[in-house]
């Protein structure tokens, strides 16, 4: 396929926005960049899309290039395309986010990538580019993912959850995905009204605590 165009046209790149929860705090997963631009700052996992392939099919290409994972459900978060927010050309950047559970993920740094971890939410170092206004979109969106506008893509969250959960266990979850604490009852109304649970008729054993009721997401 050749190209003939009378004006300059801008590039396209996907970036991937990946939060997971570890040690019941929010974390993101950062790659370090091998080569420059920012060599050796922290970005997200992503790169230049190609001419053969959509937007979707070169996001997850390079997520699996830079930090080995593969299979994980992306969710477009937006674009961003301030004019000067690359220094080698006029780029703009269509934003994906994935919520995923990072105990059973490898990560393997390659392509551009010198490392690939996972980063605490309150102790980030300083992004390449313009990802910090990424990473702050993809953190809105999240909240808004357990908000009262419930998105599908939300019953990641059960992920994080034994498959067999209190209500209080279910509400921290739900407390680190938002950002902020959440009303015991108005929690218990909420998830009840918009999850179908089911009462399993156990309760918890054990502990310091009385025994609260067991369910699961049906």
């Amino acid at each position: 396929m050749s190209y003939t165009y009378d004006y300059p046209h801008p590039a396209v790149t996907a970036d991937i926005v990946i939060f997971s929860i570890r040690d019941e705090e929010l974390h993101v997963l950062l790659i370090q960049r091998k080569l420059n631009p920012f060599k050796g700052a922290w970005a997200l996992p992503g790169g230049f899309i190609q001419m053969d392939e959509d937007l979707e099919t070169g996001a997850a290409r390079e997520l699996a290039e830079e930090t080995g994972l593969t299979g994980i459900h992306l969710e477009q978060l937006g674009a961003f395309g301030r004019p000067d927010r690359d220094p080698r050309e006029r780029v703009i950047t269509i934003a994906f986010l994935a919520l995923v559970p990072s105990d059973k993920l490898v990560l393997s740094a390659a392509t551009d990538a010198s490392d690939a971890q996972w980063h605490n939410l309150s102790d980030l170092p300083k992004l390449a580019f313009d990802h910090e206004n990424i990473l702050n979109a993809g953190r809105e969106r999240l909240a808004n993912m357990v908000s009262s506008d419930i998105a599908q893509s939300a019953r990641v969250v059960f992920k994080f959850l034994p498959g067999k959960f209190t209500l209080a266990q279910a509400q921290s979850v739900f407390e680190i995905i938002k950002g902020e604490a959440l009303d015991k009852r108005n929690f218990r109304k909420w998830i009840m009204a918009n999850w179908a649970l089911t009462d399993l008729e156990e309760k918890t054993q054990g502990g310091r605590h009385r025994p609260a009721a067991l369910y699961s997401l049906t």
